[in-house]
């Protein structure tokens, strides 16, 4: 059985828990037939474009958002966007917030939710395709999918504004691996577990760094490298990057700065200025 097969199994076997007591916010009986779209009430587990559709509970939607440290200053967008409570939750706080959904059914009851709790200003829906969507504006982006779509939006995530937050519900990045993670109250009952990146910046490759060259090797958020003067080549350690923030130690000292696109730049020990001018943007070897 296949990665997705078994994703979409596993979201099978759990629906009947997430109708429980934690999807309260929905009505769980199925649409008789002729039903308007006013009326329309959607059903966990109901089939969609690519998913199941299976609510977050409203404690992991909460936590999910103070986890990314979410402010008013944010753009949100959520990916398969659903009954529109993570977009709607985000607009309640006072943040603009926009649902991308392929069901329009669920895009029309998203816009009645964010209507009747009075956010439709701050809160926008719109029925799309998430891979034909332009949401590169974002600065959190939140998602609940199957592992094989979050494989298939890494690239397209990877390559937003660093500093940009990720967070999914349930399901991770593959060898991305997150910068935390956190789970609902004792009220969730399942899919209680969130995980949050943080896009880095793109910093490898080799920097002039005063009369040395540093070359960093990046994997993701994970660096590696040296500094170089000649024949004599020091490793860095303890080396992180967290959106544009880049720390390392080499020699014993310890470098904090911020990362450009051109240029890199901080303190040494909290003490003296250092600079870096990008040479390359691949690591010598």
């Amino acid at each position: 059985m296949g990665l997705f097969a078994m994703a979409l199994l596993a979201l099978g076997l759990l629906v009947a828990a997430v109708s429980g007591p934690a999807a309260a916010q929905v009505i769980l009986k199925p649409n008789p037939p002729g039903t308007s779209s006013a009326d329309y009430r959607p059903m966990p587990g109901q089939a969609g474009k690519d998913v199941v559709w299976v609510p977050s509970p409203q404690s992991l939607v909460d936590n999910m958002l103070d986890m990314a440290r979410m402010t008013k200053d944010d753009i949100v967008v959520d990916l398969g966007s659903g009954d529109g409570r993570t977009v709607i939750t985000a607009a309640q706080r006072g943040t603009r917030a926009r649902g991308v959904e392929f069901n329009n059914d669920l895009v029309l009851l998203s816009r009645r939710n964010a209507a009747a709790a009075g956010v439709s200003e701050l809160a926008s829906f719109e029925q799309g395709d998430i891979f034909e969507t332009d949401f590169s504006d974002a600065t959190l982006v939140t998602l609940f999918l199957l592992p094989e779509l979050n494989l298939k939006l890494r690239p397209i995530l990877l390559d937003m504004k660093p500093g940009t937050r990720v967070v999914s519900n349930s399901f991770d990045m593959g060898e991305w691996r997150s910068d935390n993670s956190i789970g609902g109250d004792e009220t969730c009952r399942s899919w209680c577990r969130a995980y949050l990146w943080i896009v880095p910046a793109k910093a490898e490759g080799d920097w002039q760094l005063g009369e040395e060259r540093l070359v960093l090797r990046q994997t993701f958020q994970n660096l590696d490298g040296s500094l170089v003067r000649g024949a004599d080549e020091r490793p860095i350690s303890a080396a992180t990057l967290r959106g544009t923030a880049i720390s390392f130690v080499v020699d014993g000292r310890q470098y904090h700065g911020e990362v450009g696109d051109e240029v890199m730049s901080g303190k040494v020990d909290g003490g003296a200025d250092w600079s870096a001018r990008r040479l390359s943007r691949r690591a010598s070897r």
